[in-house]
């Protein structure tokens, strides 16, 4: 077995040694947080793997406060969006997140989010001498980040060849892969794959909910789309999402539900992974102190640990207090609550190891947010998890989690201490869920090829044969009447009412008889009528007299009248 993978291996990886010089690829990022995190890891990737890596990358990295800026081994090239769209940004993202945590519709926020972001893309499209820079390069390749819209116009604007990676699991964005609403649940219903027939039917109904607010978020690029392309070259931008040669998506099945997948989609889930540190001594002493009991681990992510109130904060720490584990917490101490006493059995941490904490022996449980590459990280080391979702695509993962046994979900805004305290110990002392999550575990550790791998070998492939036009399906240059086959439909549907309309005509008992005199039925009843004597009568007197073949002639013909007659009665 162990050699069948080598020879699997080295075969998928050949081709990139092969390569008779390193590749230029520019990767793009805008956004920051978790996007920047991934797209770093994408560069680091590529860059180990022997190509020559330059990432454009705004001077602030927003939306993640705490993400340290270390020295980067690929060249970089900055930019400096204006003071007056970091502050809107820093405001319109601060109302996104209020809104999530309320519970009210952050569809609104998100749009208006966007609408900065295509507003500051159309400023970095306007800088002559950042895009000068850029052609200059003469890129072989560009790798882009599906919610990072401004990349992809970056790209066509470059002319270059480019390739995409969705940061989270499916459903947010719609580039072209087949999704039956049968099972294939769309983002934000919050359904399995496993629907009955109202599951299906909210399903449908999400389904144009979904396009509508998609169809919104995509028009606040237009006017950057028109500033800076010429009538006649101007793309769409739900078209751009399809001409990506490849989609690479940060997920896996040992998360997902299994659903249809194009030859140019590209499973990469645990592509964050690295290898695993002893975790600091502070924390290990830590951990000693609850011997067998263990610890729970406790964090949220890159972005949401600042938004926390202080009643929430209260209620989970009255909640951990309870616990007989210790409790390992990511939490700014600047927003700890002034009269609140940490427990004995608390420790918060403004950053902490994450990954390596995840893979410790004695940890029980994980409280997280959600969060794509927590999720993934969580089910590599096998831990169940509690989830406490506040927006975007976190809602969906839970309900993988939930589905799939690997932890339980309740809402932040709905957070007591004994709601908490009692979901953390259902996890912890029901082994059925730490049994769903090591089965997980070793599907996403079992496959052939690692995450990191089948991006290289991928990037390696589309290099080779200039793109990917082999492994995307007709369908993307179809218009949608033929792709869905509207016109088959309309056409089948013409043709079988026009020849149910000619049958009646046809049928009519003025053209059969030449009058219409007598309404069908009628006139048929008494035509049948009038062969069937006929019929009786022919065949007694042809029992006795009468050419043979003329019996059998007159007869048939009559038989044939009377099946008629009955036919039309």
């Amino acid at each position: 077995m162990a050699g069948q993978r080598v020879l699997l291996l080295v075969g998928f990886l050949l081709p990139g040694v092969l390569l008779s010089e390193a590749a230029k690829i520019l990767t793009i990022s805008t956004l920051g947080g978790s996007h920047y995190l991934l797209l770093d890891r994408v560069s680091l990737i590529l860059l180990e793997h022997g190509h020559n890596v330059t990432m454009l990358l705004p001077s602030e990295k927003r939306l993640a406060a705490d993400t340290k800026d270390k020295e980067k081994s690929y060249q970089v090239i900055r930019w400096f969006p204006p003071d007056d769209y970091q502050k809107i940004i820093k405001d319109r993202f601060n109302n996104y997140i209020e809104k999530a945590l309320d519970g009210r519709k952050e569809s609104e926020g998100l749009v208006q989010l966007m609408e900065i972001f295509g507003t500051q893309c159309s400023y970095l499209l306007s800088r002559k001498d950042i895009m000068d820079s850029l052609n200059n390069e003469n890129f072989d390749l560009v790798f882009v980040e599906g919610f990072d819209f401004c990349s992809f116009l970056i790209a066509e604007k470059l002319e270059k060849t480019f390739v995409a990676i969705l940061p989270t699991s499916f459903g947010p964005l719609e580039f072209g892969l087949p999704s039956p609403l049968s099972y294939v649940p769309v983002f934000h219903s919050l359904l399995t794959d496993h629907m009955d027939f109202w599951g299906r039917v909210k399903n449908v109904l999400m389904f144009f909910s979904f396009s509508t607010i998609q169809w919104r978020i995509h028009s606040t690029f237009d006017n950057t789309i028109k500033e800076h392309f010429t009538e006649g070259s101007r793309p769409v931008l739900s078209h751009l999402l399809r001409k990506a040669e490849l989609w690479f998506v940060n997920s896996d099945f040992a998360f997902d539900f299994a659903r249809p997948l194009l030859p140019n989609t590209v499973y990469v889930g645990g592509l964050m992974e690295k290898p695993i540190k002893p975790v600091p001594q502070d924390l290990e002493n830590f951990i000693a102190n609850f011997g067998d009991a263990g610890f729970v681990l406790v964090a949220f992510g890159s972005t949401l640990d600042i938004y926390e109130s202080e009643e929430v904060l209260k209620n989970m720490h009255s909640a951990f207090a309870h616990l007989p584990q210790g409790v390992i917490w990511k939490c700014r101490s600047s927003h700890w609550p002034k009269d609140v006493h940490l427990a004995t059995n608390v420790k918060i941490m403004d950053w902490l190891p994450q990954s390596d904490l995840l893979a410790h022996p004695r940890i029980r449980l994980f409280v997280t947010h959600g969060g794509q590459n927590s999720v993934m990280e969580a089910i590599r080391h096998g831990v169940p998890m509690v989830g406490l979702p506040v927006n975007g695509d976190q809602h969906g993962n839970m309900v993988r989690v939930v589905a799939k046994n690997y932890g339980v979900v309740m809402q932040l805004n709905q957070v007591t201490a004994d709601t908490l305290a009692h979901k953390m110990k259902q996890v912890i002392e029901d082994k059925r869920y730490k049994s769903a999550v090591a089965a997980g575990s070793v599907i996403l550790h079992s496959q052939p090829l690692s995450a990191k791998q089948r991006l290289v070998g991928w990037i390696d492939h589309i290099l080779q044969t200039g793109g990917a036009a082999h492994l995307k399906p007709y369908a993307f240059q179809q218009p949608w009447h033929e792709q869905y086959l509207i016109d088959v439909f309309m056409f089948l549907l013409g043709l079988t009412l026009g020849t149910v309309w000619l049958c009646g005509k046809l049928l009519e008992p003025g053209i059969v008889s030449g009058t219409n005199t007598a309404g069908t039925t009628g006139y048929y009843l008494e035509k049948r009528q009038y062969l069937i004597q006929a019929y009786i009568i022919l065949k007694t007197e042809f029992q006795y007299t009468g050419d043979l073949s003329t019996k059998n002639h007159i007869m048939l013909s009559l038989r044939e009248k009377v099946n008629f007659s009955i036919a039309c009665v």
